[in-house]
């Protein structure tokens, strides 16, 4: 695995409403910009339609990483994949009920776990790509020891560990952050297992494109003087 972070780490094309995800493919195309991670759980079918013809008219080339959320159907996947070359799509532990409706897709899946010490059923990492280690979830499992945190570390030797969502972490709530007001949200990253850490990392914040881009220049520096 690469240790160049600059290589690793793309920033997230995220947002819960139209002005969200649109001033972010604008200021990915101003910047040349040509590759982007996407986070869709947020957005019903209709959202969605409109991000796929609004990303069909940028700059944008590959979509490394995709959230997805249950109601996507295979047809969807075979898009992102054909359009974008997108190899990893990062699902729930609910999303194993779904699986029959991905056929074809399922060792291109990548399990996000919950933070919320319990395993819900049907979960089998062993039917799919491996693991999208969110880590700011792998963050609190580890500071209480979950159930979560378990079920993973017990893996890491037979499992797949290929790619992260990347946000921040509130030591003291012992929570996620999707808004980074403070680069110290990030020095949480200093804490965990090299193992965990994938070769493609998408940002997950709502925070704008400019910011990002900061963001990325303080997790490089961080990540790459742990991991030379």
């Amino acid at each position: 695995m690469s240790t160049n972070f600059e290589n690793r780490i793309f920033f997230g094309i995220t947002g819960e409403k139209d002005k969200d995800w649109q001033q972010k493919l604008n200021d990915l195309n101003k910047l040349r910009i040509k590759e982007a991670a996407l986070f869709l759980e947020t957005f019903d079918q209709s959202q969605r339609k409109k991000i796929y013809r609004a990303l069909l008219d940028t700059g944008i080339k590959k979509i490394p990483l995709c959230h997805i959320s249950n109601d996507m159907e295979v047809e969807e996947l075979t898009f992102l994949e054909s359009k974008f070359n997108t190899e990893y799509f990062t699902i729930h532990e609910r999303s194993f009920g779904f699986l029959d409706k991905w056929k074809g897709f399922e060792k291109k899946l990548y399990l996000e776990m919950n933070a919320d010490d319990y395993i819900s059923p049907g979960v089998e990492v062993e039917k799919i790509g491996g693991f999208c280690v969110d880590l700011s979830h792998f963050k609190i499992a580890l500071a209480e020891w979950t159930k979560d945190f378990d079920y993973t570390y017990l893996k890491k030797e037979i499992a797949n560990f290929s790619c992260n969502h990347l946000n921040g972490y509130s030591e003291e709530k012992n929570t996620d952050l999707h808004i980074i007001e403070s680069l110290k949200d990030f020095d949480y990253l200093k804490t965990l297992p090299e193992f965990i850490f994938g070769n493609v990392i998408g940002l997950e914040v709502e925070n704008d494109i400019a910011e990002q881009i900061k963001f990325k220049k303080y997790l490089v520096k961080l990540l790459d003087s742990l991991y030379k």
